[in-house]
Protein backbone atom coordinates (compact mmCIF):
# COMPACT_ATOMS: atom_id res chain seq x y z
CA UNK A 1 0.00 0.00 0.00
CA UNK A 2 1.15 3.41 -0.76
CA UNK A 3 0.68 6.36 1.87
CA UNK A 4 0.30 10.41 1.22
CA UNK A 5 -1.85 13.13 2.35
CA UNK A 6 -4.52 14.78 -0.50
CA UNK A 7 -3.38 18.07 -0.83
CA UNK A 8 -4.82 21.42 -2.26
CA UNK A 9 -3.89 21.02 -6.28
CA UNK A 10 -0.67 18.63 -5.39
CA UNK A 11 2.67 18.90 -6.96
CA UNK A 12 4.43 17.28 -9.59
CA UNK A 13 6.16 15.01 -6.83
CA UNK A 14 2.56 14.14 -5.19
CA UNK A 15 1.47 13.41 -8.50
CA UNK A 16 3.94 10.90 -9.47
CA UNK A 17 3.28 8.76 -7.03
CA UNK A 18 -0.46 9.41 -7.68
CA UNK A 19 0.15 8.41 -11.10
CA UNK A 20 2.37 4.95 -10.46
CA UNK A 21 0.21 3.40 -7.83
CA UNK A 22 -2.31 0.90 -7.83
CA UNK A 23 -2.76 0.69 -4.11
CA UNK A 24 -2.75 4.13 -3.33
CA UNK A 25 -4.46 5.05 0.06
CA UNK A 26 -5.13 9.09 1.54
CA UNK A 27 -4.41 9.54 4.79
CA UNK A 28 -7.71 11.42 6.08
CA UNK A 29 -7.66 10.59 9.53
CA UNK A 30 -4.57 13.15 10.58
CA UNK A 31 -4.46 15.90 13.27
CA UNK A 32 -4.74 19.15 11.22
CA UNK A 33 -1.12 21.35 10.91
CA UNK A 34 -0.11 24.58 9.59
CA UNK A 35 2.56 25.31 6.68
CA UNK A 36 1.35 22.24 5.12
CA UNK A 37 -0.04 21.76 1.26
CA UNK A 38 -3.11 20.50 3.22
CA UNK A 39 -4.49 23.91 2.12
CA UNK A 40 -1.81 25.87 0.12
CA UNK A 41 -0.19 25.25 -3.61
CA UNK A 42 2.38 27.28 -5.20
CA UNK A 43 1.96 28.19 -9.22
CA UNK A 44 4.82 29.96 -11.84
CA UNK A 45 3.04 33.69 -11.92
CA UNK A 46 4.58 37.02 -13.68
CA UNK A 47 6.96 37.70 -10.96
CA UNK A 48 8.20 33.92 -10.14
CA UNK A 49 6.67 31.35 -7.33
CA UNK A 50 3.22 32.30 -6.32
CA UNK A 51 1.27 30.52 -3.49
CA UNK A 52 -2.16 30.30 -2.89
CA UNK A 53 -3.87 29.34 0.18
CA UNK A 54 -6.85 28.30 1.68
CA UNK A 55 -8.31 30.32 4.46
CA UNK A 56 -9.62 27.78 7.63
CA UNK A 57 -10.32 27.86 10.81
CA UNK A 58 -7.75 26.70 12.84
CA UNK A 59 -6.77 27.02 16.72
CA UNK A 60 -3.64 25.46 17.96
CA UNK A 61 -5.57 25.18 21.21
CA UNK A 62 -6.89 21.88 20.60
CA UNK A 63 -5.91 19.16 17.90
CA UNK A 64 -8.25 19.25 14.55
CA UNK A 65 -8.58 16.65 12.67
CA UNK A 66 -7.98 17.32 9.26
CA UNK A 67 -11.02 16.14 7.97
CA UNK A 68 -13.44 18.45 10.57
CA UNK A 69 -11.30 21.68 9.21
CA UNK A 70 -13.68 24.49 8.00
CA UNK A 71 -12.95 26.77 5.67
CA UNK A 72 -13.17 30.09 6.17
CA UNK A 73 -15.38 31.92 3.77
CA UNK A 74 -15.93 35.68 5.33
CA UNK A 75 -13.52 36.79 1.52
CA UNK A 76 -13.61 35.56 -2.17
CA UNK A 77 -10.66 34.00 -1.42
CA UNK A 78 -12.39 31.76 -4.49
CA UNK A 79 -12.70 34.32 -6.93
CA UNK A 80 -8.90 35.32 -5.80
CA UNK A 81 -7.94 32.08 -6.52
CA UNK A 82 -9.22 31.95 -9.97
CA UNK A 83 -8.07 35.20 -10.74
CA UNK A 84 -4.49 34.27 -10.04
CA UNK A 85 -4.58 31.01 -11.81
CA UNK A 86 -6.14 33.06 -15.09
CA UNK A 87 -3.45 35.82 -14.47
CA UNK A 88 -0.88 33.21 -14.14
CA UNK A 89 -1.96 30.67 -17.60
CA UNK A 90 -4.24 32.50 -19.47
CA UNK A 91 -1.01 32.42 -22.46
CA UNK A 92 -0.16 28.62 -21.52
CA UNK A 93 -0.75 26.54 -24.45
CA UNK A 94 -3.62 24.40 -22.59
CA UNK A 95 -4.99 26.57 -20.29
CA UNK A 96 -8.45 27.39 -22.52
CA UNK A 97 -8.54 23.58 -23.56
CA UNK A 98 -8.91 22.71 -19.41
CA UNK A 99 -10.11 26.12 -18.15
CA UNK A 100 -14.23 24.99 -18.22
CA UNK A 101 -13.48 21.71 -16.33
CA UNK A 102 -11.80 23.85 -13.85
CA UNK A 103 -13.65 26.67 -13.45
CA UNK A 104 -16.53 25.50 -11.50
CA UNK A 105 -14.73 24.58 -8.76
CA UNK A 106 -14.38 28.21 -7.79
CA UNK A 107 -17.95 28.95 -8.53
CA UNK A 108 -19.54 27.66 -5.69
CA UNK A 109 -19.21 28.08 -1.92
CA UNK A 110 -17.47 24.87 0.05
CA UNK A 111 -17.95 24.40 3.83
CA UNK A 112 -15.00 21.71 4.47
CA UNK A 113 -11.72 21.81 3.48
CA UNK A 114 -10.75 17.82 3.32
CA UNK A 115 -13.69 16.78 0.33
CA UNK A 116 -13.11 20.96 -0.97
CA UNK A 117 -8.96 19.38 -1.81
CA UNK A 118 -10.46 16.22 -2.87
CA UNK A 119 -12.77 17.40 -5.62
CA UNK A 120 -10.04 19.79 -6.75
CA UNK A 121 -7.87 16.55 -7.04
CA UNK A 122 -10.92 14.52 -8.81
CA UNK A 123 -10.85 17.25 -11.65
CA UNK A 124 -7.42 17.03 -12.09
CA UNK A 125 -7.68 13.42 -12.38
CA UNK A 126 -10.62 14.11 -15.09
CA UNK A 127 -8.27 16.55 -17.04
CA UNK A 128 -5.73 13.86 -17.44
CA UNK A 129 -8.17 11.09 -17.99
CA UNK A 130 -6.36 8.94 -15.76
CA UNK A 131 -8.23 6.16 -13.75
CA UNK A 132 -8.19 6.47 -10.40
CA UNK A 133 -9.95 4.77 -7.04
CA UNK A 134 -7.88 5.03 -4.20
CA UNK A 135 -8.95 4.07 -0.44
CA UNK A 136 -9.27 6.31 2.30
CA UNK A 137 -7.09 5.17 5.71
CA UNK A 138 -9.48 4.41 8.75
CA UNK A 139 -7.08 4.92 11.32
CA UNK A 140 -4.13 7.45 11.69
CA UNK A 141 -0.97 5.05 12.62
CA UNK A 142 2.53 6.74 13.18
CA UNK A 143 4.11 3.53 12.03
CA UNK A 144 5.39 4.33 8.29
CA UNK A 145 5.02 1.08 4.93
CA UNK A 146 7.57 0.58 3.14
CA UNK A 147 6.02 2.92 0.75
CA UNK A 148 5.17 5.71 2.67
CA UNK A 149 5.06 9.20 1.28
CA UNK A 150 3.20 11.49 3.98
CA UNK A 151 6.48 13.61 3.95
CA UNK A 152 5.40 15.07 0.82
CA UNK A 153 2.79 17.28 2.55
CA UNK A 154 5.29 19.42 4.74
CA UNK A 155 5.44 22.83 2.67
CA UNK A 156 8.26 23.55 4.54
CA UNK A 157 10.70 21.36 3.21
CA UNK A 158 12.68 20.87 -0.51
CA UNK A 159 11.95 17.91 -1.93
CA UNK A 160 14.64 16.84 -4.24
CA UNK A 161 13.19 15.36 -7.45
CA UNK A 162 14.96 15.69 -10.14
CA UNK A 163 12.44 16.23 -12.82
CA UNK A 164 12.92 16.92 -16.96
CA UNK A 165 12.65 20.14 -17.66
CA UNK A 166 9.72 21.89 -19.40
CA UNK A 167 8.69 25.05 -20.86
CA UNK A 168 6.99 27.53 -18.43
CA UNK A 169 5.25 30.13 -19.41
CA UNK A 170 7.63 32.78 -17.55
CA UNK A 171 10.58 30.98 -18.09
CA UNK A 172 12.75 33.41 -19.50
CA UNK A 173 12.30 35.75 -16.93
CA UNK A 174 12.58 33.91 -13.77
CA UNK A 175 14.06 30.31 -14.96
CA UNK A 176 12.84 27.13 -14.52
CA UNK A 177 10.75 26.33 -11.44
CA UNK A 178 10.90 23.15 -10.53
CA UNK A 179 7.66 20.48 -8.46
CA UNK A 180 4.80 23.30 -8.86
CA UNK A 181 1.33 22.54 -8.49
CA UNK A 182 -0.12 19.80 -10.93
CA UNK A 183 -1.54 23.01 -12.29
CA UNK A 184 1.56 24.36 -14.30
CA UNK A 185 2.31 20.87 -15.43
CA UNK A 186 -1.12 20.33 -16.94
CA UNK A 187 -1.13 23.98 -18.74
CA UNK A 188 1.95 23.67 -19.82
CA UNK A 189 2.32 20.23 -21.41
CA UNK A 190 -1.54 19.27 -21.71
CA UNK A 191 -1.80 15.46 -23.08
CA UNK A 192 1.22 14.83 -22.62
CA UNK A 193 1.16 15.36 -18.52
CA UNK A 194 0.59 12.10 -17.73
CA UNK A 195 3.14 10.22 -20.12
CA UNK A 196 5.39 12.62 -18.25
CA UNK A 197 4.84 11.78 -14.43
CA UNK A 198 4.67 8.69 -15.82
CA UNK A 199 8.81 8.81 -16.97
CA UNK A 200 9.99 9.45 -13.43
CA UNK A 201 10.33 6.98 -11.03
CA UNK A 202 9.20 7.61 -7.70
CA UNK A 203 12.62 6.45 -6.87
CA UNK A 204 13.65 10.00 -8.22
CA UNK A 205 11.98 11.64 -4.43
CA UNK A 206 14.27 12.20 -1.69
CA UNK A 207 12.38 9.68 0.61
CA UNK A 208 13.80 11.00 3.54
CA UNK A 209 11.18 10.81 6.52
CA UNK A 210 11.46 14.09 8.77
CA UNK A 211 11.18 14.53 11.88
CA UNK A 212 7.66 15.97 13.60
CA UNK A 213 5.37 15.38 10.15
CA UNK A 214 3.73 12.54 11.29
CA UNK A 215 1.45 13.98 13.82
CA UNK A 216 -1.18 12.00 16.43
Amino acid sequence: MCLIYPSYFPNIASYIIITQHKDLCFEVNDNYQKQTYRNRCYLYGANGKMGLHIPVHYTQNKRQKTQDILIDNATPWKNVHWKSIESAYKTAPFFEFYEDELRPLFQKEDDLLLPFVLECIEAINLCLELDFNPTTSKVFKKESTENDFRFLINARKTVTIQTKPYIQVFQAKHGYISNLSILDLLFNMGPETLNYLKTHSPKQINTEKHQGLLNF
